[in-house]
């Protein structure tokens, strides 16, 4: 019989524990087997670094009939908010790095986005289309304070009057109230706050160095008043952990000022199910069961379901239980499902560099 490895400590400021292997790599380092030992863990402290990203395009396509956009700009790869459920995670291991700390750890900086972005919506090809931030990382991670690449697209966006969809955790989205206050003047901008849990401690746990929910819902109110249309994304939703908040968090987003809401249900591609179960068994271990059965029901057996039209809400009872809790709370709330259309008929390639408040209706 195969003695169970033991559980490797939280890592403060972070949601994995350890770097899983990577997919891609032959050879991959346990750290279990060091934690065997005794030995102190050196990637149990690791300090974020940044890395230059010499991409040559800014605006990415995608087909996913279960996305409701087909362009989006992410100005970083990686993402230093740590929530240990990101679907997102399994993208660095195409940069040869793991999911796990790596992910939170080692950004990518794209410092050319502004320019690219440009350059792209000047091409001939261009449709003008809504374009989502935050398809893939969050745009308003810590990285933004300084290197404001989501404010500098947004200025772009702006010049050319192309609407633009952005979902965050971060109330950092405020410092540029300016910018999107003139995109929703003229119908180009919706904004999305998603918040997970009202929990304190389950947030600083699972998604550690996001907003608190409250700075989140001060953010839908300050967004709200500065005539910007703002929905609250319940996302993910993680059956047995955060489900029964569902409606508080829709309340609360109402009385915050959201005009409307949506909600999806977690899933795990590749090794991120692997780092959120550890991360149960670390952080929630009296919940690990009931969770882990909730959300295999949810997933016809399994952790995860990539099935296009089943990923985002799943199936079965309590897949359809969440689902009507949702509808009763936005009907409660007052609020609609779904935000308004925006507007991509004001679509302009300008002819000089104007400021930013001198653009004509």
């Amino acid at each position: 019989m195969t003695e169970p490895r033991p559980t490797l400590p939280s890592v403060r400021g972070r949601g994995a524990a350890f770097n899983v292997p990577v997919r891609f790599e032959r050879l991959s380092y346990d750290p279990h087997d060091t934690a065997e030992e005794g030995f102190e863990l050196r990637e149990h402290a690791p300090r974020t670094q940044f890395f230059r990203d010499h991409a040559r395009t800014i605006i990415a396509k995608n087909t996913s009939p279960d996305i409701p956009y087909r362009a989006s700009i992410n100005p970083y790869r990686g993402c230093e908010h740590g929530c240990v459920y990101c679907y997102a995670r399994p993208t660095h291991e195409f940069l040869g790095l793991s999911a796990g700390l790596d992910f939170e750890s080692k950004i990518m900086v794209k410092l050319e986005a502004a320019p690219l972005l440009r350059k792209e919506l000047a091409a001939r090809r261009w449709t003008p289309q809504v374009i989502a931030m935050s398809g893939v990382t969050d745009i308003y991670q810590p990285a933004e304070r300084h290197y404001r690449l989501t404010r500098a697209c947004l200025e772009v966006l702006l010049d050319h009057r192309n609407p633009v969809s952005l979902i965050t955790k971060n109330a950092l989205i405020t410092r540029d109230l300016d910018v999107l206050a003139e995109l929703a003047r003229r119908n180009l901008v919706r904004v999305a706050l998603s918040i997970t849990t009202l929990d304190e401690a389950l947030r600083r746990s699972m998604e550690p160095r996001t907003s608190t929910a409250q700075a989140r819902l001060d953010a839908v109110a300050r967004l709200t008043e500065a005539g910007v249309p703002v929905s609250v994304m319940v996302g993910p939703v993680i059956p047995g952990l955060n489900d029964e908040e569902l409606p508080r968090i829709v309340r609360e987003a109402a009385r915050a000022g959201a005009v409307s809401a949506g909600y999806n249900v977690v899933h795990f591609p590749g090794v991120t199910a692997d780092l959120f179960m550890d991360w149960l068994t670390r952080e929630q271990p009296q919940r690990r069961a009931r969770v882990e059965a909730l959300i295999r029901e949810v997933r016809g057996g399994e952790l995860d379901d990539p099935r296009f039209g089943q990923r985002m809400t799943g199936t079965g009872p309590y897949a359809e239980q969440l689902r009507a809790l949702f509808r009763a709370a936005v009907r409660q709330a007052g609020m609609r499902g779904h935000a308004a259309p925006l507007d991509t008929s004001r679509f302009r390639v300008p002819t000089a560099m104007p400021s930013l408040f001198d653009l004509p209706d």
